[in-house]
């Protein structure tokens, strides 16, 4: 009986250090967020120094706002924030943790971003006809809490770097 209570409070005890960062290893620490507009073939210039053309699907922290500038010639840019907030599922996670006694998985979850969602996501916007419009894209700035092109391209070891135009890395 003796070494039956031993082996199940190992079994806990691995168990519970184990599920310790749930959201993290289920949700991980990024998520794609996309992008669209109408009309197609916008430029999206991302504060983190991220630059596509809609319709654009990137790989982004969770824990990091983001400012975004649409440019298209043509139609007036829009400029806006995709928040960094709790997610529900995220949240499900954390509780998780708490219950099961992984404090320390609940401190890896928030560290990590992994209990947060990017909203709105996806970014879907209708561009305005203006002349002359949007003639040069632009990075916006970073929001608070966000990060630096430097930041980011340090943050994507050994992925291809992202390129930040000279006149906005010395901004």
């Amino acid at each position: 009986m003796k070494i039956f209570s031993r082996l199940m409070l190992a079994v806990v005890l691995c168990a519970a250090f184990g599920l310790t960062g749930c959201a993290t290893v289920t949700r991980g620490s990024t998520q794609a967020f996309t992008v669209d507009s109408v009309p197609l073939g916008a430029t999206v210039s991302m504060s983190n120094g991220e630059r596509c053309t809609t319709p654009c699907t990137l790989k982004l922290k969770r824990k990091h706002p983001v400012s975004v500038e649409v440019c298209k010639a043509g139609f007036s840019a829009v400029n806006t924030t995709v928040q960094s907030q709790m997610s529900g599922a995220g949240g499900t996670a954390l509780a998780g943790n708490v219950l099961i006694g992984g404090l320390i998985g609940a401190g890896v979850d928030a560290a990590t971003g992994a209990t947060k969602d990017l909203r709105p996501n996806p970014l879907m916007l209708t561009l305005v006809a203006d002349a002359p419009g949007c003639i040069a894209p632009s990075f916006p700035a970073v929001p608070e809490g966000g990060q630096t092109p430097e930041e980011y391209a340090k943050g994507r070891k050994g992925k291809k770097a992202v390129a930040v135009p000279a006149a906005v890395a010395g901004t």
